[in-house]
This record gives structure tokens, sequence and C-alpha cells, in this order.
């Protein structure tokens, strides 16, 4: 089955049309992330947990950035939820760490946890369609499986709750995921 190409079907959108929107839902992944990072920031304060996130908000950023370029040089249209994003990129982020630094890593591993699939189904569509974003994509997958194992090593999964709190995150992420690709 590798290196057979997918089957268009009447209806479906056009590989261009898929990439765009595969670009438009990691653009607005990416705005969120920093910006739960920016809620958690706003609330922890010294130690290491709050060095670990300052850390991976610099990566998101820098992925953030990348997909900006990439909005502007294909001319892609940006999610329309954006200001959703903000707010509630931002209240997640806010809202985990109030509960503490456990439970802010445990939104990292949860939201990243979703993103790794994301972003390997993604990389293997684009595999040959289009092999630099392919490999940016990869490449930012790496660094989104690297933030899991640090959230892992600050103790996400001691978190009271953490398989119903992870749960509840990663609906929210993949419902984000699904409205941003179309929206």
């Amino acid at each position: 089955m590798s290196g057979e190409r997918p089957r268009i079907l009447p209806g479906d959108p056009a590989p261009a049309d898929r990439v765009a929107a595969m670009i438009r839902v990691d653009h607005a992944g990416e705005y969120g992330a920093t910006r739960i990072y920016d809620g958690q920031l706003a609330v922890l304060r010294r130690g290491p947990a709050r060095a670990a996130v300052t850390d991976m908000a610099r990566q998101e950023a820098r992925h953030l950035a990348a997909f900006e370029a990439l909005v502007r040089e294909r001319r892609v249209r940006p999610t329309l939820l954006q200001p959703l994003w903000r707010v509630a990129g931002f209240a997640l982020g806010a809202a985990t760490a109030l509960l503490g630094e456990r439970a802010a890593m445990a939104c990292t591993v949860a939201v990243e946890e979703v993103i790794d699939a994301h972003y390997q189904a993604q990389a293997d569509l684009l595999a040959d369609q289009d092999p630099a974003l392919a490999q940016t994509i990869r490449e930012f997958r790496d660094d989104e499986l690297r933030h899991r194992e640090v959230a892992l090593d600050h103790g996400a999964a001691e978190t009271i709750g953490y398989e119903l709190l992870g749960a509840a995150i990663k609906a929210g992420s993949r419902l984000a995921i699904w409205m941003s690709t179309r929206l």
C-alpha cells in the first residue's frame, strides 16, 4: 500500500485544498499552544515547572512563526476561530496551572498525545505530495513528543484525576482540530 496515491472521490476536496486545511489547523493549533503556555505562565511562579513551560513556550512560538509564514506564502486563510482559541487556550492554561504544576503538565501530556497522532497522519499524507511540509511537521512532532516527556518527568501522571483531566483535554483538542480544519 505504501507509495499508492490516496483515492480521491467525488466531493472530496482537491489536494491543494487539503494541504491548505492542514496549514490552517496547524497554525491554529500552534497558536492555541502558545496561549495555553501564556495562561500557565501567568499563574505559575518560580520553580522547575515554570522553567520547563518557558522552554516549551519558546518552541511553540517558533512553530507558530513557521506556520504564520506558510499561511502568508501559500495564501491560506487562517481559522475564523482564532479569537475563540485566544481565550480558550489562555483559560485552559491558567485553569490547569491553578490546579497545580502537575496539572499544568498533565495538560501538556494530553494535548501532545493528540498532536502526535494528528501530525503523524499529516506527515504520512504529505510524504509524496509536499515533502518539505511533511518534514516540517515531522520536526515539530518530535518537539511535541519531547514536551510530553518533559511533562511526564515533571509529575504529570501523578495529578489527581489525571485520566479524567487528560480525557477532557484530549476531547477538547480533537474538537478544536475538527473545527479549525473546517472554519
